[in-house]
Protein backbone atom coordinates (compact mmCIF):
# COMPACT_ATOMS: atom_id res chain seq x y z
CA UNK A 1 0.00 0.00 0.00
CA UNK A 2 2.93 2.31 1.01
CA UNK A 3 4.76 1.39 -2.43
CA UNK A 4 1.29 2.29 -4.58
CA UNK A 5 0.80 5.97 -2.50
CA UNK A 6 4.90 6.29 -3.47
CA UNK A 7 4.10 5.47 -6.65
CA UNK A 8 0.83 7.84 -7.09
CA UNK A 9 2.72 10.51 -5.65
CA UNK A 10 5.54 10.63 -8.20
CA UNK A 11 3.24 10.59 -10.95
CA UNK A 12 1.33 13.32 -10.02
CA UNK A 13 4.81 15.21 -9.93
CA UNK A 14 5.69 14.32 -13.02
CA UNK A 15 2.43 15.68 -14.22
CA UNK A 16 3.78 18.96 -12.98
CA UNK A 17 5.24 21.26 -15.66
CA UNK A 18 6.64 23.44 -12.81
CA UNK A 19 8.32 20.80 -10.90
CA UNK A 20 9.53 18.74 -13.66
CA UNK A 21 11.50 21.93 -15.32
CA UNK A 22 13.23 22.05 -11.72
CA UNK A 23 14.04 18.55 -12.29
CA UNK A 24 15.59 18.95 -15.31
CA UNK A 25 17.58 21.70 -14.51
CA UNK A 26 19.00 19.59 -11.54
CA UNK A 27 20.09 17.06 -13.53
CA UNK A 28 20.69 17.61 -17.08
CA UNK A 29 23.95 18.86 -16.36
CA UNK A 30 24.83 16.18 -15.13
CA UNK A 31 23.28 13.39 -17.06
CA UNK A 32 25.00 14.96 -19.79
CA UNK A 33 28.18 15.25 -18.30
CA UNK A 34 28.08 11.64 -17.40
CA UNK A 35 26.83 10.16 -21.34
CA UNK A 36 29.49 12.31 -22.89
CA UNK A 37 32.29 11.58 -20.95
CA UNK A 38 31.54 7.86 -20.42
CA UNK A 39 30.70 7.57 -24.45
CA UNK A 40 34.27 8.98 -25.14
CA UNK A 41 35.84 6.40 -23.15
CA UNK A 42 33.99 3.56 -24.91
CA UNK A 43 35.37 4.75 -28.14
CA UNK A 44 38.24 5.59 -27.29
CA UNK A 45 38.40 1.56 -25.93
CA UNK A 46 37.25 0.24 -28.39
CA UNK A 47 38.58 1.84 -31.56
CA UNK A 48 42.30 2.31 -29.70
CA UNK A 49 42.53 -1.00 -27.58
CA UNK A 50 41.05 -3.37 -29.26
CA UNK A 51 42.07 -6.30 -31.02
CA UNK A 52 41.84 -6.27 -34.78
CA UNK A 53 38.75 -8.75 -36.12
CA UNK A 54 40.11 -11.94 -38.03
CA UNK A 55 37.47 -11.93 -40.78
CA UNK A 56 35.82 -7.85 -40.95
CA UNK A 57 39.72 -6.20 -40.00
CA UNK A 58 39.06 -2.90 -38.46
CA UNK A 59 35.79 -2.03 -39.82
CA UNK A 60 33.48 -3.96 -36.89
CA UNK A 61 34.60 -1.08 -34.66
CA UNK A 62 31.86 0.85 -35.73
CA UNK A 63 29.36 -1.60 -33.32
CA UNK A 64 30.94 1.23 -30.86
CA UNK A 65 28.27 3.85 -32.72
CA UNK A 66 25.40 1.34 -34.58
CA UNK A 67 24.93 -1.00 -31.85
CA UNK A 68 24.26 1.03 -29.51
CA UNK A 69 22.10 3.93 -31.49
CA UNK A 70 20.22 0.78 -32.90
CA UNK A 71 19.22 -0.57 -29.40
CA UNK A 72 18.46 3.38 -27.88
CA UNK A 73 16.24 3.82 -31.10
CA UNK A 74 14.14 0.90 -30.48
CA UNK A 75 14.24 1.44 -26.75
CA UNK A 76 12.88 4.97 -27.35
CA UNK A 77 9.95 4.02 -28.72
CA UNK A 78 8.94 1.87 -26.26
CA UNK A 79 9.18 5.12 -24.08
CA UNK A 80 7.33 7.02 -26.31
CA UNK A 81 4.27 4.59 -26.37
CA UNK A 82 4.08 4.53 -22.77
CA UNK A 83 4.08 8.56 -23.00
CA UNK A 84 1.41 7.96 -25.27
CA UNK A 85 -0.62 5.23 -23.28
CA UNK A 86 -0.32 7.76 -20.38
CA UNK A 87 -1.15 10.79 -22.81
CA UNK A 88 -4.66 8.49 -24.06
CA UNK A 89 -5.53 7.81 -20.58
CA UNK A 90 -5.08 10.70 -18.39
CA UNK A 91 -4.44 13.14 -21.18
CA UNK A 92 -1.31 14.68 -19.11
CA UNK A 93 0.10 17.70 -20.94
CA UNK A 94 3.38 16.09 -20.11
CA UNK A 95 3.05 13.04 -21.59
CA UNK A 96 1.91 15.03 -24.57
CA UNK A 97 5.28 17.17 -24.46
CA UNK A 98 7.10 14.14 -24.00
CA UNK A 99 5.76 12.34 -27.67
CA UNK A 100 6.98 15.47 -28.95
CA UNK A 101 10.84 15.31 -26.60
CA UNK A 102 11.71 11.89 -27.73
CA UNK A 103 10.28 11.50 -31.19
CA UNK A 104 13.30 13.99 -33.03
CA UNK A 105 15.88 11.90 -30.39
CA UNK A 106 14.70 8.57 -31.73
CA UNK A 107 14.93 10.04 -35.45
CA UNK A 108 18.37 11.06 -34.88
CA UNK A 109 19.42 7.37 -33.35
CA UNK A 110 17.27 5.57 -36.18
CA UNK A 111 19.14 7.51 -38.68
CA UNK A 112 22.43 7.51 -37.24
CA UNK A 113 21.87 3.40 -36.50
CA UNK A 114 20.80 3.45 -40.58
CA UNK A 115 23.61 5.48 -41.71
CA UNK A 116 26.46 3.03 -39.41
CA UNK A 117 24.58 -0.01 -40.93
CA UNK A 118 25.36 1.06 -44.57
CA UNK A 119 28.78 2.38 -44.16
CA UNK A 120 29.29 -1.20 -42.07
CA UNK A 121 27.68 -2.96 -44.57
CA UNK A 122 29.87 -1.66 -47.94
CA UNK A 123 33.18 -3.75 -47.15
CA UNK A 124 31.09 -7.13 -45.34
CA UNK A 125 28.44 -7.75 -47.59
CA UNK A 126 29.64 -5.37 -50.79
CA UNK A 127 26.67 -3.11 -50.51
CA UNK A 128 25.36 -0.38 -48.59
CA UNK A 129 21.46 -1.67 -48.92
CA UNK A 130 19.86 -4.01 -49.51
CA UNK A 131 15.90 -4.11 -50.05
CA UNK A 132 15.10 -7.58 -49.34
CA UNK A 133 16.42 -7.49 -45.93
CA UNK A 134 13.94 -7.01 -43.25
CA UNK A 135 16.41 -5.92 -40.52
CA UNK A 136 16.71 -2.93 -42.78
CA UNK A 137 13.22 -1.91 -44.16
CA UNK A 138 11.92 -2.79 -40.66
CA UNK A 139 14.85 -0.32 -39.15
CA UNK A 140 14.02 2.33 -42.02
CA UNK A 141 10.52 1.97 -41.00
CA UNK A 142 10.92 2.91 -37.36
CA UNK A 143 12.67 6.05 -38.71
CA UNK A 144 9.65 7.30 -40.91
CA UNK A 145 7.84 6.35 -38.28
CA UNK A 146 9.70 8.82 -35.71
CA UNK A 147 9.59 11.84 -38.28
CA UNK A 148 5.48 10.45 -39.29
CA UNK A 149 5.01 11.44 -35.18
CA UNK A 150 7.33 14.74 -35.36
CA UNK A 151 5.17 16.02 -38.32
CA UNK A 152 1.48 14.42 -37.85
CA UNK A 153 2.12 15.81 -34.08
CA UNK A 154 2.96 19.78 -35.71
CA UNK A 155 0.39 19.47 -38.38
CA UNK A 156 -2.28 20.33 -35.92
CA UNK A 157 -3.03 23.66 -34.34
CA UNK A 158 -5.40 21.88 -31.29
CA UNK A 159 -2.46 20.52 -29.30
CA UNK A 160 -5.74 17.70 -27.65
CA UNK A 161 -5.86 16.77 -31.53
CA UNK A 162 -2.28 16.51 -32.28
CA UNK A 163 -1.86 14.81 -29.25
CA UNK A 164 -4.23 11.85 -30.32
CA UNK A 165 -3.58 11.68 -33.51
CA UNK A 166 0.23 11.19 -32.90
CA UNK A 167 -0.64 8.80 -29.90
CA UNK A 168 -2.48 6.62 -32.24
CA UNK A 169 0.05 6.45 -34.65
CA UNK A 170 2.46 5.23 -31.81
CA UNK A 171 0.83 2.68 -30.89
CA UNK A 172 -0.09 1.03 -33.74
CA UNK A 173 3.89 1.48 -34.75
CA UNK A 174 5.34 -0.75 -31.60
CA UNK A 175 4.26 -3.52 -33.87
CA UNK A 176 7.34 -2.85 -35.57
CA UNK A 177 9.62 -3.21 -32.89
CA UNK A 178 9.08 -6.68 -32.28
CA UNK A 179 9.68 -7.27 -35.92
CA UNK A 180 13.19 -5.44 -35.91
CA UNK A 181 14.26 -7.67 -32.66
CA UNK A 182 13.19 -10.88 -34.44
CA UNK A 183 13.63 -9.93 -38.16
CA UNK A 184 17.37 -11.76 -38.73
CA UNK A 185 15.70 -14.68 -36.85
CA UNK A 186 12.44 -14.78 -38.82
CA UNK A 187 13.57 -14.44 -42.28
CA UNK A 188 16.96 -14.90 -44.21
CA UNK A 189 18.77 -12.04 -43.50
CA UNK A 190 22.42 -10.63 -44.59
CA UNK A 191 22.12 -9.13 -41.23
CA UNK A 192 24.04 -11.29 -38.84
CA UNK A 193 21.79 -12.74 -35.62
CA UNK A 194 22.22 -10.93 -32.06
CA UNK A 195 25.97 -10.56 -30.66
CA UNK A 196 24.80 -9.80 -27.14
CA UNK A 197 22.30 -12.55 -25.82
CA UNK A 198 20.77 -12.90 -22.45
CA UNK A 199 19.62 -16.30 -22.37
CA UNK A 200 23.29 -17.11 -23.76
CA UNK A 201 27.06 -16.58 -24.37
CA UNK A 202 27.46 -14.10 -26.16
CA UNK A 203 29.33 -14.68 -29.40
CA UNK A 204 31.78 -11.51 -29.45
CA UNK A 205 34.81 -11.62 -27.82
CA UNK A 206 35.27 -10.33 -24.45
CA UNK A 207 37.87 -7.87 -25.17
CA UNK A 208 35.74 -6.36 -27.67
CA UNK A 209 32.50 -6.64 -25.79
CA UNK A 210 33.20 -4.47 -22.70
CA UNK A 211 33.90 -1.42 -24.49
CA UNK A 212 30.32 -2.13 -25.61
CA UNK A 213 28.93 -2.67 -22.54
CA UNK A 214 30.12 0.88 -21.97
CA UNK A 215 29.04 2.64 -24.87
CA UNK A 216 25.94 1.19 -25.03
CA UNK A 217 24.33 2.75 -21.23
CA UNK A 218 26.29 5.89 -22.47
CA UNK A 219 24.06 6.51 -25.22
CA UNK A 220 21.18 5.49 -22.83
CA UNK A 221 22.44 8.34 -20.68
CA UNK A 222 23.18 10.88 -23.67
CA UNK A 223 18.70 10.03 -24.95
CA UNK A 224 17.94 10.81 -21.75
CA UNK A 225 19.89 14.28 -21.46
CA UNK A 226 18.74 15.47 -25.08
CA UNK A 227 15.59 13.96 -24.42
CA UNK A 228 15.77 16.63 -21.37
CA UNK A 229 16.57 19.59 -23.04
CA UNK A 230 13.41 18.84 -25.96
CA UNK A 231 11.19 18.98 -22.89
CA UNK A 232 12.42 21.78 -21.40
CA UNK A 233 11.87 23.54 -24.36
CA UNK A 234 8.43 22.04 -24.62
CA UNK A 235 7.42 22.90 -21.37
CA UNK A 236 8.50 26.67 -22.03
CA UNK A 237 6.88 26.94 -25.32
CA UNK A 238 3.65 25.51 -24.05
CA UNK A 239 3.93 26.97 -20.63
CA UNK A 240 5.03 30.59 -21.57
CA UNK A 241 1.64 32.34 -20.73
CA UNK A 242 1.87 30.44 -17.37
CA UNK A 243 2.24 32.81 -14.54
CA UNK A 244 5.32 30.71 -12.97
CA UNK A 245 7.02 30.41 -16.16
CA UNK A 246 7.10 34.28 -16.92
CA UNK A 247 7.83 34.97 -12.97
CA UNK A 248 10.90 32.42 -13.89
CA UNK A 249 11.60 34.25 -17.10
CA UNK A 250 12.15 37.43 -15.21
CA UNK A 251 14.43 35.90 -12.81
CA UNK A 252 16.36 34.28 -15.37
CA UNK A 253 16.64 37.51 -16.90
CA UNK A 254 17.82 39.52 -13.64
CA UNK A 255 19.95 36.60 -13.24
CA UNK A 256 21.43 37.93 -16.30
CA UNK A 257 21.87 41.14 -15.90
Amino acid sequence: MAIFKISLKWFHRFGSPKWLMTLIDNWLPWVMAAGISSLVISLVWGVAFTPEDYKQGHVYRIIYIHVPTAIVSLAAYYFMAIAAAISIIWRLKIADFAIRSIAPVGLSLSLIALITGAIWGKPTWGTYWVWQDPRLISMLILFFLYWGVISLHDAFYSRKSASKASSILILVGTVNIPIIYKSVDWWSSLHQTASIKLTGPSTIATEMLQPLLLAIPSVYLLFFAFVMLQLRYQIALNEQYTNWMKLRSGNNLKDKI
